[in-house]
């Protein structure tokens, strides 16, 4: 995976660069990490499980990780999927699981 790979995949490379002090090597590191999150899987779980105060963890800790290394095709239905379960909102997730783990697969191809 590149710096080139995550532009075209629609990350902020510049951003996530610059929380990085713009050392791309770091930066690359960090971003390959997303590759084994267990996240994913805990929040798919208890979203099935209708455990929202598990999945809202989940989701929260995929919040912070993906958006300070502005991974937005990520980031952005991680962050609404968070921002329901803070209200443990009662409904079917499977749209927004789908489109995280589109977004993911996506990730995992670079």
């Amino acid at each position: 995976m590149t710096i080139d790979d995550l532009r075209e995949y629609g990350a902020n490379v510049d951003e996530g660069l610059g929380r990085c002090f713009g050392n791309a090597e770091f930066y690359l590191k960090l971003v390959n990490m997303i590759r084994d999150d267990q996240g994913f899987d805990k929040l798919r779980a208890a979203l099935e499980q209708k455990d929202y105060k598990t999945a809202f963890d989940a989701a929260h800790t995929l919040k912070g990780v993906l958006g300070n290394l502005s991974l937005s095709p990520m980031y952005d239905p991680v962050s609404e999927i968070t921002e329901l379960l803070r209200k443990e909102t009662d409904m079917d997730y499977s749209d927004l699981m789908a489109a995280i783990m589109d977004a993911r697969d996506r990730f995992m191809a670079l």
